[in-house]
């Protein structure tokens, strides 16, 4: 399937994405809309016969427990209502505890990466056919972009990718940047992965901007893309030809000419060089699964995967010790960067705790983060975090608190707080820090 050369669509860019010149087709983050209520621009877009991917952030099919099918259904749902040739998602988990290590679940609110061992892949590729068997389109999966690096890996990255494929017939979507960071951050060689890709499984690729800090290589997609990722997707090109690229922007968007720019970059690197005669497949033309393969995974596999991805995962969120084997100068970097996301996505679901907290707004809530670990989504999160200032006695301002407590109020309950609940709450907060 050839979709061209696309660009990741998001609201602040609506009215640039429709002007710009060339644009094949577009990716749209799966949870950011709603299958009834479609923004205009996009109904607009697939008017034209703009193609339009759903693209998944929060299925965890890395994780050790099976993926939810509610986040299937809803999935699905969007990519019948896009009328999508194909869905993406993740090689990644994003919650960990549970009933599986009886422990509370813990939300990452980010991508983390999966342990590249036999037992990982076991129950990925398990997860992976639960949901091709849910989904009404095939799926292609993301390989993703980490600062931290597994203890006792068993596979490159490549291997692994190339395992996953040819067990599940599942499609690839290469991200060209994370490849990059995956260089920077844990040394892993960009061309090695390549050479062990199963190329042809791939669906299409992403191209994404990034910043380097003190030797870390930060996958911001609010940079312009650089050199060094064209370059790996050169190389790519030289092995096969995509059947489609995409330019991801999340936030400090340019100019459109800027983007227009990154574009035309994009599309001179994949028309040069000699690709071989073999084209990526693409998701929708899948290998052949292994009969032996199509069972699940054992249930120690999974316990053993939940128990470590439980262990990182609380390091991150919660403030536990490194485990074992863990570079924890690289969890600290890790958990102050999810913890700066976090503070980030909260004022984009929830605009109105910056403004009635001003400057106050970001220090805040870090400070909440650090003793309150997320456990359901950004939206729960800013009620959590709104109702525990409240509950301390914050903010100062008298006006800013009364407007903090009408909202929480709007949102989360008839009445705010009591003053008795209060104190229990935070007699119980105080207890659980211990």
């Amino acid at each position: 399937m050839e979709l061209g050369i696309g660009i990741g669509w998001r609201p602040e860019i609506a009215d640039a994405v429709e002007e710009l010149p060339g644009v094949d087709w577009v990716e749209v983050v799966a949870e950011n809309i709603c299958p009834g209520h479609l923004p205009a621009a996009l109904t607009r877009l697939r008017s034209r016969g703009t193609r339009i991917i759903p693209h998944g952030v929060s299925l965890g099919l890395g994780g050790a427990d099976r993926p939810s099918q509610q986040r299937l259904a809803d999935l699905a749902e969007r990519a019948t209502a896009l009328g999508a040739p194909l869905v993406t998602e993740h090689i990644a988990f994003v919650r960990a505890g549970g009933v599986l290590t009886a422990s509370p679940q813990l939300e990452a609110g980010h991508l983390l990466p999966v342990p590249r061992t036999w037992d990982a892949l076991k129950v990925l590729c398990e997860n992976v056919r639960i949901a091709q068997d849910s989904l009404p389109v095939p799926l292609a999966l993301e390989n993703i972009a980490a600062l931290i690096s597994w203890p006792d890996e068993e596979l490159t990255e490549g291997q692994f990718l190339a395992e996953l494929v040819d067990r599940t017939g599942v499609g690839l979507l290469i991200d060209v940047a994370n490849l990059h960071t995956n260089h920077v951050n844990r040394g892993e060689h960009p061309v090695k992965a390549l050479d062990e890709l199963p190329v042809e499984a791939i669906a299409y690729v992403h191209v994404a901007g990034g910043i380097e800090r003190d030797g870390i290589w930060h996958d911001t997609h609010a940079h312009p893309v650089t050199q060094p990722v064209l370059d790996i997707l050169s190389a790519l090109r030289d092995r096969v030809t995509p059947p489609g690229v995409l330019l991801e922007r999340d936030d400090d968007f340019p100019p459109a000419q800027e983007l227009a720019a990154e574009l035309t970059a994009i599309r001179t690197t994949v028309g040069a060089g000699t690709a071989p005669a073999g084209r990526g497949t693409g998701a929708n033309e899948p290998g052949g699964a292994h009969p032996q393969e199509r069972g699940g995974a054992d249930p120690g596999a999974r316990e053993r995967l939940a128990l470590g991805q439980a262990a990182l995962l609380s390091a991150l969120v919660a403030g536990t010790p490194t485990p074992e084997g863990f570079d924890s100068r690289r969890l600290r970097v890790q958990s102050r960067a999810l913890a700066a996301k976090r503070a980030d996505v909260v004022a984009k679901v929830a605009p109105e705790l910056p403004e009635i907290l001003g400057r106050g707004y970001r220090d805040a809530f870090l400070a909440y983060a650090k003793s309150r670990p997320m456990q359901s989504g950004y939206r729960r999160d800013a009620l959590d975090f709104a109702e525990q200032l409240l509950i301390a006695g914050r903010p100062e301002d008298e006006t800013a608190r009364r407007l903090l407590t009408r909202w929480w109020e709007e949102r989360a309950a008839p009445h705010p707080p009591r003053r008795a609940t209060r104190l229990v709450r935070a007699a119980r907060a105080a207890l659980t820090r211990r």
